[in-house]
């Protein structure tokens, strides 16, 4: 197979990810933007975490939140608990690396907020401690996992959402994270805002 084949083979794994997706998440995400919105229109704000790629996604959702994604509207409250490397690395360094996030939620978090909880696994220990952690404060969780959702699967309660891609391939999981996050921005923007002009 010569590598033009081999990276056409990427984006038809891609597509049929996608497709499959398509019959089952749009309805769990109609409702994650429900929750979120709902949220923010009361002075809520969400607050979003990962690893690794899952981090990357937690920042990029905050970013197009209080920034802008499609259109010009005013900022929403959303905050990546995975950007202060003092918070992150004093955590991890005085107590353990499986609080770094479950600690920020505690100082950071109210009722009324939402937590956005990404893992690819759903297994990530410090994700889980964090959802708990949430719980403890009444804050809701949107449950963003790959696979057959993992520990998180179990851990969520009523008025929780869990947006799971079934998928062992943990790069086809992430591309369609990043599709959901698309959809959640957009969703949300149209909830608060109405129609893009």
């Amino acid at each position: 197979m010569n590598l033009t084949d081999h990276i056409t083979r990427h984006f038809d794994a891609s597509i049929e990810t996608k497709a499959r997706m398509k019959a089952s998440m749009p309805a769990a995400i109609a409702q994650a933007a429900q929750h979120m919105a709902a949220s923010l229109q009361a002075g809520g704000k969400i607050l979003a975490c990962g690893n690794g790629g899952s981090a990357g996604d937690a920042q990029h959702f905050a970013a197009e939140l209080v920034g802008r994604f499609e259109r010009e509207r005013e900022e929403l409250a959303a905050i990546a608990l995975t950007t202060d490397s003092s918070i992150l690395t004093a955590i991890a360094n005085d107590y353990s690396f499986d609080v770094v996030f479950a600690k920020q939620v505690k100082g950071l978090g109210k009722p009324g907020d939402i937590l956005f909880a990404i893992s690819t696994s759903g297994n990530s220990k410090n994700v889980i401690a964090a959802i708990e952690a949430a719980h403890a404060k009444g804050i809701a969780v949107v449950a963003m996992t790959g696979r057959d959702g993992g520990r998180i699967r179990g851990l969520l309660k009523s008025g929780d959402v869990l947006l799971n891609v079934e998928s062992p391939v943990t790069a086809r999981i992430q591309e369609v994270h990043l599709l959901t996050l698309h959809c959640l921005c957009d969703a949300i923007d149209h909830l608060l805002f109405g129609e893009k002009p």
